[in-house]
């Protein structure tokens, strides 16, 4: 059974899993469809199109699926598909799709902080942590447990790498590969993230392969020669050519 607070309003074609619970003020639109257990605190409001999963925690001012900021945007039907157990904070907002890709979508076990934003079109993977009144434009691509401090300001169509570490402050209008820290003004490569991959389990051998498949492609004027390189000397490491395939279908071109 869910539990619907009186002051909360919910469209009657709105459909709703069970145990979720709705707080004051909250409104939940017409085409929305809700997963099992989730929590919306008071003044929450899911507009047409979302898609959201189960075990999600939405605080006050949270505004989801909301219309593109986007001048191409012709009110097409898109939407916005949110995974599982993820917790989003107060005043984040995140739009639904455009023609371009007709969804917005964030997987599951993420923490998106107080005010920031996810614009129509990102993918968020699973595991990531977003900080305070970080901006992603559109068409953004966030990989697996990325974390990404506050403040952040991230230029549309680019792609940041899994397990990557970014600064506070900083913005980028270029991809950022996987595994690295970045930061400063202008962004750049600050090295590889070894506390957060020892974090995630990864091993002292494949941290140091890690940073020697970086050594390589960065020590290389040509990019595409380091990654021939590194591609020869780690022929079988599944992270080496996570790298490389990262760097060989950037467009935008990648930190340095």
């Amino acid at each position: 059974m869910n539990k619907i607070h009186p002051l909360a309003v919910v469209d009657p074609e709105a459909k709703l899993g069970d145990g979720n619970v709705i707080g004051p003020f909250c409104v939940i639109d017409k085409n929305v469809v809700i997963g099992d257990n989730n929590t919306l605190m008071n003044n929450v409001t899911i507009h047409t199109g979302a898609r959201i999963g189960s075990g999600n925690e939405f605080f006050p001012g949270a505004s989801i699926s909301t219309k593109p900021q986007d001048l191409k945007f012709r009110g097409e039907e898109t939407t916005c598909e949110i995974g599982d157990n993820n917790s989003i904070r107060e005043n984040v907002t995140i739009s639904r799709g455009t023609a371009s890709k007709g969804k917005t979508i964030v997987g599951s076990g993420n923490l998106l902080m107080e005010n920031m934003h996810v614009a129509h079109d990102c993918v968020i993977g699973n595991g990531c942590i977003i900080g305070n009144s970080t901006k992603f434009a559109g068409e953004v691509v966030v990989d697996d447990n990325a974390i990404i401090s506050a403040e952040v300001l991230v230029h549309q169509f680019n792609n940041i790498g899994g397990y990557v570490m970014i600064q506070g402050g900083t913005r980028t209008s270029q991809d950022v590969p996987p595994y690295v820290i970045a930061g400063k003004e202008p962004i750049r490569f600050a090295g590889v993230n070894l506390i957060g991959l020892r974090r995630r389990g990864f091993s002292n051998e494949t941290i140091e392969m890690i940073h020697d498949a970086y050594r390589i492609i960065y020590a290389q004027g040509i990019l595409k020669d380091g990654v021939a390189e590194a591609r020869i000397k780690y022929p079988n490491s599944k992270e080496v050519e996570y790298i490389c395939s990262f760097i060989e279908n950037s467009k935008r071109g990648i930190i340095r």
